[in-house]
Formats: structure tokens, C-alpha cells, sequence
């Protein structure tokens, strides 16, 4: 199964264009208390099978992490259960950091 990658820029280019979609944040809370996305909806990876219910249908998901790898499987395992239009941030927040928005912190 093949999960869409989206770079830093396509993301800041569909936020600038007011797309509606979901961001969806895998990390654990303290990542998530260290630095996140704007808008962003928090649930970490370990909790995706008790709480993928949460997760409106009909929107695309932007699924990210601190380097892109457990939302990739992230990503995998919603695809599995159903989910459509799913995307994930390539390099994760730490890209974000790096290509977008330095005032984002890195660790």
C-alpha cells in the first residue's frame, strides 16, 4: 500500500489556500507540548485503534510525527481501516521546522 507524500511546501501551499483538511498528530504529548502544528488534531500512535472514531470521514488526512515514520504507519494502519484521502508530511515537523517555519522548535 501506497501512502502519499507530501512535502513541507504542499503542505504550507494548501494552508495557504485555506483547504480543508485534518492535520493529524502522532507523537506522543510530550512532543506535541514541545512544539505542534497550528490546527492541528492530537492523537498519539499507540491510540489510533481506540480513537480513529474521532476522525471526521470526508476530509483529507495529514498525518505527521517528529520525522515522518510513525505517521507513515500511522497512515498505514487507517488506510487498513478504511480511511481515504490520507497524506503523509514528508520529514515530519522537524522538516516543517527546517523548509517552512524556523520559529517551530527542533529537538
Amino acid at each position: 500500500m501506497s501512502i502519499p507524500q507530501l512535502s513541507p511546501t504542499e503542505l504550507k501551499q494548501w494552508l495557504d489556500e485555506g483547504r480543508k483538511i485534518i492535520l493529524l498528530d502522532v507523537r506522543e504529548d510530550e512532543e506535541v507540548a514541545f512544539c505542534a502544528l497550528p490546527g492541528h488534531t492530537h492523537i498519539p500512535m499507540n491510540m489510533l485503534p481506540l480513537r480513529q472514531n474521532e476522525l471526521p470521514d470526508g476530509l483529507p488526512i495529514v498525518v505527521y510525527c517528529h520525522h515522518g515514520m510513525r505517521s507513515l504507519y500511522s497512515a498505514m494502519y487507517l488506510a487498513e481501516a478504511g480511511f481515504e484521502s490520507l497524506y503523509n508530511l514528508q520529514g515530519g515537523i522537524d522538516a516543517w521546522s527546517q523548509q517552512i517555519d524556523p520559529n517551530t522548535p527542533r529537538y
